[in-house]
């Protein structure tokens, strides 16, 4: 289905030539003695319009209620709905009377860093009604009309008590069909079809979607800040009446005044004016950020649905993926929940800024939730080089999260820091006013691992119309695929974000070299943005321009067919189209050269799509690729990572790197280093040029000192290489790994050395000389308690138990003990030190803030030593709980 509506540079110039919009006033608003001399309300209506849909206020004469109804010529898109609200002093929903009315024009140009169109104006219509009820008490209802819909919002005087409730709803008609998502604080349930009075009573989030005849209409807020909370929809099912609630009981109204609400929103038109709207921008603060210079948006490699906390715990994991952005000319990586608990990330700032990326880092909102803490992590990742911040799970809709979110705005945008909210509320216009807000969660995202190919193609209907929504695609490895490759590809165009948080692993993207290509070329911002065909739940495909280029994304749910897309959007002339959809094998990539008469016909798989990039046609040019920035990469690997040595003692080590892609590289050098005391026998590995899939290995002998220092020593392994292609006199890129070599005192054994004769873990295994990740073996990071990282211990989770076989041959047994730093904030574990089923020691309850726990333990004459964590009685919940340096000693230790 393909809808209408002028060109976007047409309808805003054909909104400013309306002769007809404007504002009319109908009826008498003075208010009449009746009666014996008591006032009554006289009634009045008022019809606020800019060339689309209007509202029509209405004051009735009986009971001085107001009610709004918004319409498209003669057809009521929303039925008269109730207005006003209630403060503690004063019921402001009846017996009201007109005062004053204002009118007045609002015209404005803007642009934006992001969205799905940067050059934005405004041209609307507004009346302001100075309203009086019972006792004096004053209200002013702000009406908004404009081409793609209306907004209305109420400003109270200072000094009028806390506003308890607002009686703001919205009637649709019974039978309008509707998409609702449930409300939940951080908006990831997924969208439903149903009617209007058809859907369960509950609460619903915003924006809600419901099509009236031929037109739908699309219910949200705009200019939600620490003024006053965000709010929802209440329903009753049978009724086709959807009622604002807020997300506290009460909002103070400053003393000094005034106060005004956050503009409830109906976006209303056809299917192309609703995902094309920028009413809730357009209805916010203009941006408070003079110099955007340093705003980047752009493409990003994300690592967590390739490997969750332990690969963002992995240096030589998060290097892999800056070095995948280098290599594809992304411009982020960004490292997810896991890092804090690591000491290295200003190593991964250099290495990443010395190849071109930028990276992004998470942090938890507790994290930066007091000015003092603000200070202290905003400065220091700053001073790291961070480009930015991923913040997470405020979930809360309340006026105080609302105000904090005022806060961390200012602040990161003071230090130059660009902003994705996760677990977060909806985008109110915030990146108009904000505009290092790059996207926001907000969604039922890939990160569901199961979201239905419907539920995909209601999303640009609905939640992406409202601003950038971080999606994260790109997931092939991960969780259910509801949709085919071409599908998942065209997200990346019909899903608009500032930051497009690409969810593949590396060995996802490099199988998909039709995946890889396409996301080298396609932006995150655009120009212009054009619906050319689709219905809410069924499909959706979208032109989006960047520059002199195109390119479009088509999605569907359902069974296969064809999809034509006509082209007249293009200018005149000759253009290339290079399409990429789904094969009997793979990825097909076509191209071919036509004209804006004629249209993209392109054979669609059930749940599938596709994508194509358009440009001008140049004779010679057999592509619309643009050429990328690159940096060539590889993989450096040592063997063996970690090793138990003696002194006197050699350990053989080995390296080999291979060139991923990107190639070539020059004056490749591979060489060991030792510290001071101990030896290494062996050359350096060299290499005039590599190509891709080429390698240089390399052996050493390590010698370790007769009288070491006891503990860990690193032995590190560096390749060094120049990019060709880099500036002359740049330095060359260096990659290292480490040999951790591990010296034990004598008559000292580690317990992670040992066998185990028996072990239970209460999520996933028991580790050795890590921590506890809870899933797969070898997923945890280091182990540390107290702000210090051990070497050897055990990683466990409660309810756990580890036996393992002394015989009699030890006399002591000593570890240090609690929750280790990866959860800050959770758990309570108790530490038990069995002997032959005997409890022996034990800790007492610890959590997450107690310091470390010393064990020091007679073990003489025992056979089999046991080592228990149980829960602390809060629940088994991120009990992550260290056996740091657990070791046996025999008499002579």
């Amino acid at each position: 289905m393909t809808h209408s509506r002028p060109g976007s540079a047409n309808r805003w110039r054909g909104a400013w030539a309306t002769a007809l919009a404007g504002v009319l006033c109908l009826g008498t608003p003075a208010a009449a003695p009746v009666g014996g001399g008591v006032p009554r309300p006289a009634g009045a209506a008022w019809t606020v319009s800019r060339g689309g849909p209007a509202a029509d206020v209405t004051l009735d004469p009986a009971d001085g209620t107001l009610t709004l109804a918004v319409r498209d010529g003669a057809r009521a898109l929303v039925e008269p709905s109730p207005l006003g609200i209630v403060t503690e002093d004063a019921d402001l929903t009846r017996g009201l009377r007109l005062v004053d009315r204002q009118d007045r024009r609002i015209a404005e140009r803007y642009t934006t860093v992001v969205g799905k169109e940067r050059r934005r104006t405004v041209d609307m219509a507004q009346s302001r009604f100075a309203l009086e009820g019972a006792g004096g008490a004053r209200v002013d209802l702000v009406v908004r009309a404009a081409a793609d819909g209306v907004a209305y919002r109420y400003v109270l005087p200072g000094g009028s008590g806390d506003v308890l409730r607002e009686a703001s709803g919205f009637v649709l008609p019974g039978d309008a069909p509707a998409r609702l998502s449930d409300y939940s604080v951080n908006y990831e349930q997924p969208y439903d079809g149903s009617t209007a009075a058809g859907a369960s009573s509950g609460q619903y989030a915003y924006p809600a979607l419901f099509q009236v005849g031929d037109d739908h209409v699309l219910l949200s807020e705009a200019d939600v800040d620490g003024r006053y909370p965000a709010s929802r929809l209440t329903h009753t099912a049978g009724s086709g009446r959807y009622d604002v609630a807020l997300a506290d009981p009460a909002v103070p109204v400053p003393a000094d005044g005034p106060l005004a609400t956050p503009w409830r929103t109906v976006i209303a038109g056809d299917l192309a004016t609703v995902t094309e709207s920028t009413l809730v921008d357009d209805l916010a603060p203009p941006s408070r950020i003079a110099d955007t210079s340093w705003i980047r948006p752009g493409a990003v490699a994300w690592s967590w649905l390739a490997g969750f906390g332990a690969a963002q715990r992995s240096l030589e994991t998060q290097q892999r993926f800056v070095d995948y952005a280098a290599a594809h000319g992304w411009e982020y990586s960004l490292v997810d929940d896991g890092w804090n608990t690591t000491d290295w990330m200003p190593q991964l700032m250099e290495y990443a800024e010395r190849r071109g990326v930028g990276v992004l880092l998470w942090m938890h909102w507790t994290d930066l939730d007091t000015a003092a803490e603000r200070t202290a992590q905003l400065d220091k990742v700053k001073k790291w080089g961070a480009a930015g911040l991923k913040i997470d799970f405020m979930d809360s809709d309340s006026r105080e999260r609302m105000g904090w979110y005022d806060e961390i705005l200012r602040e990161t945008a003071d230090r130059e820091l660009m902003v994705n909210f996760h677990g977060s509320t909806l985008p109110h216009g915030i990146q108009r006013t904000w505009p290092h807000v790059m996207t926001m969660e907000g969604v039922h995202g890939a990160e569901q691992g199961d979201v239905q190919a419907d539920d995909m193609a209601t999303l640009p209907y609905t939640r992406n119309v409202v601003g950038s929504m971080d999606f994260t695609p790109m997931g092939f490895q991960f969780g259910r695929r509801n949709n085919t490759e071409a599908a998942e590809l065209a997200l990346s165009v019909v899903y608009e974000s500032g930051f497009q948080n690409y969810a593949g692993s590396v060995e996802a993207y490099r199988s998909r070299p039709e995946v890889a290509r396409f996301l080298e070329q396609v932006p995150t911002v655009w120009d212009e943005s054009r619906l050319v065909a689709g219905s809410p739940g069924d499909g959706a495909t979208f032109a989006r321009r960047n520059g002199d280029r195109w390119f479009v994304g088509s999605v569907r749910a359902g069974d296969g067919g064809t999809e034509r897309v006509p082209l007249t959007f293009l200018g005149s002339g000759p253009w290339r189209v290079d399409t990429v959809r789904d094969g009997a094998a793979g990825l097909v990539r076509e191209s071919r050269v036509t004209n804006r008469q004629d249209a993209i016909t392109v054979p669609v798989l059930a749940d599938g799509g596709f994508v194509a990039q358009i440009c001008r046609a140049v004779p010679g040019r057999d592509s619309c690729d643009r050429p990328v920035d690159t940096v060539p990469v590889g993989t450096l690997s040592v063997t063996p990572e970690r090793t138990d040595a003696r002194p006197g003692s050699t350990v053989d080590v080995g390296a080999s790197f291979v060139l991923d892609e990107a190639g070539p590289a020059e004056d490749v050098t591979l060489r060991a280093r030792t510290p001071e005391g101990w030896a290494v026998d062996g050359a350096d590995a060299t290499a005039d040029e590599l190509a891709d899939g080429a390698a240089l290995d390399a052996s050493w002998r390590v010698t370790v000192p007769a009288d070491p220092a006891y503990g860990t020593t690193e032995i590190p392994v560096t390749l060094t290489y120049r990019d060709p292609d880099a500036r002359r006199g740049a330095p060359p890129l260096t990659v290292e790994r480490t040999v951790r070599v591990f010296v034990a005192r004598e008559g000292t054994v580690y317990v992670s050395s040992l066998p185990f004769t028996a072990e239970t873990n209460g999520w996933g295994p028991v580790e050795r000389d890590r921590s506890n990740g809870e899933n797969a073996p070898a997923d945890g990071g280091p182990l540390r308690l107290g702000g210090t990282t051990y070497d050897k211990g055990l990683g466990v989770h409660a309810r756990s138990e580890v036996t393992v076989a002394l015989n009699g041959a030890y006399d002591r047994f000593a570890a240090e003990t609690g929750i280790d730093e990866e959860k800050p904030d959770k758990g309570s574990v108790l530490f038990e030190v069995l002997g032959d089923g005997r409890v022996l020691a034990r800790s007492g309850v610890l959590g997450p803030a107690d310091g470390p726990y010393a064990f020091d333990v007679d073990v003489s004459g025992v056979g089999q030593l046991t080592l228990r964590v149980t829960d602390g009685g809060d629940g088994i919940d991120s009990d992550h709980a260290d056996w740091a340096d657990a070791r046996l000693l025999g008499s002579q230790g």
